[in-house]
């Protein structure tokens, strides 16, 4: 029998949403695109994938489908609350890529209001430096496992 695999919030975020497809209907909802033909268009996503990527979004609560027409009925997309938290994680993602696979030609600059160009940073929230991996201690709190792996015995 195969073990399970480590207790973890990344992989539990990442069977929602780390898929292509998913994180690009983020990125549309994030820029104002909300409707499916326009999604479709941006992301380049097939129908059918796009319609269960977005079913599933829905379902999760991460988007809410709401109607925009009633004859014929058709709907937009908007995030709600907790898809809004995932909007550092996009930025995050973008400032990498532009550093490591865009670096001479960025695709988008965000202007922060404060009138400079974006570099979005992760800071601790307590005393707002940024975090050094190698000073981050990791306290496991899944019962059964340590930083390397589950505990024999």
């Amino acid at each position: 029998m195969k073990a399970a695999p480590r207790p973890c919030s990344i992989a539990d975020t990442l069977a929602l949403v780390g898929e292509k497809y998913s994180f690009l209907v983020l990125r549309e909802i994030s820029l104002g695109v909300r409707r499916f033909d326009r999604i479709a268009r941006n992301t380049g996503a097939p129908r059918d994938i796009l319609t269960a990527r977005l079913k599933r979004l829905v379902e999760a609560g991460v988007l809410e489908k709401v109607a925009y027409s009633e004859r014929p009925k058709r709907y937009e997309y908007r995030a709600t609350p907790s898809g809004e938290e995932l909007a550092p994680v996009l930025l995050t993602l973008m400032a990498w890529g532009d550093r490591h696979l865009n670096p001479d030609a960025r695709p988008v600059l965000l202007e922060h209001s404060c009138g400079e160009v974006l570099d979005p940073r992760v800071v601790c929230g307590h005393c707002g430096a940024a975090p050094d991996p190698t000073t981050l201690k990791h306290h496991m709190q899944a019962p059964g496992w340590t930083t390397a792996g589950p505990v024999e015995g």
